[in-house]
């Protein structure tokens, strides 16, 4: 159990996958909503996102082999693009 190997105050990353590209997790939210998705130029992507696009530049990776290390845990589950592809988070 996490809370009895984890430290008080201590942070972890709890992510099964490294590395999800922007693009994918905006294919699948498009796909879903019946959006389409483009590609955008550096000043459209300020122009369109604002504050948030310094984020969806970024495509940052993620890692958690310290947290599983630490923590002796293991992801369950499906990955982030599967789990959205299941559709249960654009149901009205």
């Amino acid at each position: 159990m996490i809370g009895e190997k984890g430290s008080a105050g201590a942070r972890y990353h709890g992510v099964a996958e490294e590395g999800v590209p922007f693009r994918e997790i905006a294919s699948v939210i498009g796909r879903h909503l019946k959006l389409p998705v483009v590609s955008k130029s550096a000043e459209e992507t300020i122009k369109h996102f604002d504050w948030f696009a310094h984020f969806a530049a970024i495509d940052a990776t993620a890692f958690s082999q310290r947290t599983r290390d630490l923590l002796g845990w293991q992801p369950r589950g499906p990955g982030l693009i599967a789990d959205l592809d299941r559709g249960r988070y654009f149901e009205r």
